[in-house]
Parts: C-alpha cells; sequence; structure tokens
C-alpha cells in the first residue's frame, strides 16, 4: 500500500466524478500532502461544502463534514474553536466558497482562523448544470451565459490576501508535485491559509468553451501558470493570459483560537 492510500476510504470508490474531471488529482494531493506531514488520521478533520469537489471528504477516512452549501467554513471555525488542537482542512469550490460563502471565507481569513482552506476551481459551477460562478472568466460561456459571461471574475488568493490571510499559494491539477507542497506548507501555518488549485472540467466548461479533452486543458495549465519568480519577471504584456503560481503570500498574525482562548481567560479573572 503506498502511504496516502491509508487516508482513503477505498470501499467508496470509484468516485462519481466525470471522466476527464481533475478533483481527483487535487484530492490525491491533498492527502499526499497528509502523509508527507504525517498528521495524525485521529486528530485531522476533513470540513467540505456542497458542489462536485466537496464530494471529495467522502472519500478520505478522517472525520469528515458534508456541511450546508457555502457554510464549510463556519462549520470547520466551529470544529477549530471547539478542539483547537485538531488539523482542520476546509475542502470547498469556486461556487461554494466564493459566491454562497463568499462572506465566509472574507470573514475567515479576517479572523485568521487556522483552517487549511483547498479551493478547486474549475471556474464553474459543475454539479449543478454549468452556470457561470464567480470565477468564470470574463466572456466565457456557461448555462447561464450562452454568449459569454460580462462579470468580472474574482481572483481568489487576491481576495484572501486583502481579507486577512496568513498564507496564500495557488497550484494546477498539471503541477501535481507543486500542489502536495503548497498544501502542505498551508496545513503547517498556523492561521488562515487559502491554497487555490486550478483543477479541469472538461464537460461543464472545457466542452462548452471549446477547451478540447481533459489532457488538452491539462496542456493549456502547463503553458499558462507561471512559478511566481518568473512571473513576476514578465512584463505586463507577457504576463496577458498568464498566472503565478506557488506561495504567493505570506505574513504574521495572531491566530483566532489562540486569541479567543485568552478572551475566555480574562472572563475567568484568570491571568
Amino acid at each position: 500500500m503506498r502511504d496516502y492510500e491509508t487516508y482513503l476510504r477505498e470501499n467508496h470508490l470509484p468516485h462519481i466524478w466525470c471522466p476527464g474531471c481533475g478533483n481527483g488529482i487535487v484530492m490525491k494531493s491533498i492527502v499526499k500532502a497528509i502523509a508527507k506531514l504525517d498528521l495524525d488520521q485521529n486528530k485531522t478533520v476533513i470540513v467540505s461544502g456542497i458542489g462536485c469537489s466537496s464530494r471529495a471528504s467522502g472519500y478520505m477516512d478522517f472525520d469528515t463534514l458534508h456541511t450546508a452549501h457555502g457554510r464549510a467554513i463556519p462549520f470547520a471555525t466551529g470544529v477549530k474553536l471547539a478542539n483547537p488542537e485538531l488539523n482542520v482542512i476546509v475542502i470547498t469550490g469556486d461556487g461554494d466558497c466564493t459566491a454562497i460563502g463568499g462572506n465566509h471565507f472574507i470573514h475567515g481569513a479576517r479572523r485568521n482562523v487556522d483552517l487549511t482552506v483547498i479551493l478547486f476551481n474549475n471556474n464553474i459551477y459543475g454539479m449543478t448544470g454549468g452556470q457561470a460562478s464567480p470565477t468564470t472568466p470574463f466572456g466565457k460561456k456557461a448555462t447561464t451565459a450562452p454568449y459569454g459571461t460580462v462579470d468580472r471574475p474574482f481572483d481568489p488568493c487576491e481576495l484572501a490576501k486583502a481579507a486577512g490571510a496568513t498564507y496564500v499559494a495557488r497550484g494546477t491539477a498539471f503541477h501535481n508535485a507543486m500542489l502536495v507542497d503548497v498544501i502542505a506548507q498551508g496545513i503547517e501555518n498556523k492561521g488562515f491559509s487559502l491554497i487555490e488549485a486550478i483543477t479541469q472540467c472538461p464537460i461543464s466548461y472545457g466542452r462548452r468553451n471549446k477547451m478540447g479533452d481533459a489532457s488538452a486543458m491539462l496542456q493549456w495549465m502547463s503553458e499558462h501558470a507561471v512559478n511566481l519568480t518568473a512571473f513576476e519577471k514578465l512584463t505586463t504584456e507577457q504576463k496577458n493570459g498568464k498566472f503565478p503560481v506557488g506561495v504567493l503570500y505570506k505574513a504574521e498574525f495572531p491566530e483566532y483560537t489562540v486569541e479567543y482562548a485568552q478572551v475566555v481567560s480574562r472572563a475567568k479573572g484568570v491571568k
């Protein structure tokens, strides 16, 4: 057995994801990061919302919570406050996290709760019919934008950084080794960590936008993702159409559960 397989509920496999979906790659990256850090399986909790990516919690052999749409972060915050010793990992999608869950995302980052949020970003609502999400690129087609969306998309990494996250990173389903590393570093960060995982949806997004099959979409990632150090050296013109990957931002700020415990102590009159 490979080291990461101990973290999978193999009796629940095969998964329900569409052929060519990148969610399995991202899920494997998460369990490989957990294996790399040798986390205690009994002290690690996986919390997910609703959507294609959020089904991953059902395949992972930990204490898991499959919660309401957009509410994974507040559920996870409750778990962390109840037992700060736990490793709490949130699995969410671009629609789940940045649309109905957008305010929870902002305030989780603002509070700097020690959560590791892995945002599977396939630029679409895949499970519910291919509607445009807050990360669907400008001009791309969806069932709710058959002639191309005119909404400007969110950059979840910039949003997390502005809201107060202390660790922000991005990887892709193509750059698997990097994705494992940035997830592991996010877990180690004592504060709110966001890892955006760019992943392909060849059925609801790729087919409608003529991006080809899964292999073609992975090839697109390899051609458009640029390591942050190299990205910063590009001219404005060269950056057009490309995006940085790797650790994008790190900062230090008091962690929420630690600060909250001090409030409890003060309320009890304990110095």
